[in-house]
């Protein structure tokens, strides 16, 4: 009865009561279970770290024996994601300790792991039946990354989220966002539409970094490299697939 009332625990109102984070209306989808394939696109200090940690955390909270893994480009935001996770933890009552076998690990007592990978493929395969798979900051993670964790969901069909700033439009992150298709679902979250940043330091942010850093970082636009003469969706549209290459006679 408990295992049952655990797993059909509201995801948002179990961060509220549980874990005293109060998600906003765009925090919420990324909560909301049932979302097999996400994608988030959101602006620097939205709280993507703090929103998927809880996620995290309610995912191994209310499903015993679950693996929990998140990638990122380094070790650095791997052991930012886990010092969240760890905060939330200790919310619940429960001991912060890892699983003793990887050292970026939470281990929960209903056999549950939370587990931080490093953003190197070599070193990442040999997980199994994940629950949920997390990447941070994807638009900086390798495609060789992205496609050793893939079969990593094969046999629990598990959820899968990639979590980024844009980076240009190149990688995985930006190929799936743009031409993935109706799996994905889709959370883009500019910075306009948030109240967390004031708009001084936005305005000084533009006026500091220019118009084509601030579009990528706080408007989450996938900009092309500076110089460019073509911008590349401009080159996506002018390429028809249906059309086949002449066949000429070679003539001397």
């Amino acid at each position: 009865m408990i295992t049952d009332f655990m797993r059909g625990f509201d995801a948002i109102r179990f961060v509220r009561e549980r874990l005293g984070f109060h998600p906003d209306r765009m925090q919420q989808i990324v909560l909301c279970p049932g979302i097999r394939r996400g994608l988030l696109n959101c602006s620097r200090q939205w709280g993507k770290s703090t929103v998927t940690a809880a996620k995290a955390v309610h995912c191994a909270w209310s499903n015993p024996e679950s693996l929990v893994l998140v990638a990122s480009p380094g070790m650095r935001q791997t052991e930012e994601f886990l010092r969240k996770s760890s905060a939330f933890v200790r919310r619940l009552g429960l001991p912060v300790r890892g699983d003793g076998s990887n050292p970026h690990s939470l281990q929960f007592p209903n056999g549950s792991r939370i587990v931080g990978i490093p953003g190197t493929p070599d070193t990442v395969r040999g997980f199994s039946a994940v629950s949920l798979m997390l990447i941070d900051e994807a638009a900086w993670v390798s495609d060789e990354l992205y496609q050793a964790v893939g079969p990593m969901l094969a046999v629990s069909d598990g959820d899968l989220w990639l979590i980024s700033t844009p980076n240009g439009p190149r990688g995985f992150f930006y190929e799936e966002w743009t031409n993935g298709g109706d799996v994905w679902t889709r959370v883009r979250v500019p910075a306009s539409q948030f109240n967390r940043i004031p708009r001084r330091f936005l305005d000084e942010q533009r006026a500091s970094i220019g118009e084509r850093a601030f579009s990528q970082e706080y408007e989450c636009e996938f900009v092309g490299a500076e110089g460019s003469l073509f911008h590349l969706d401009t080159v996506r549209r002018a390429i028809d697939p249906q059309l086949k290459a002449l066949e000429l006679e070679e003539r001397w």
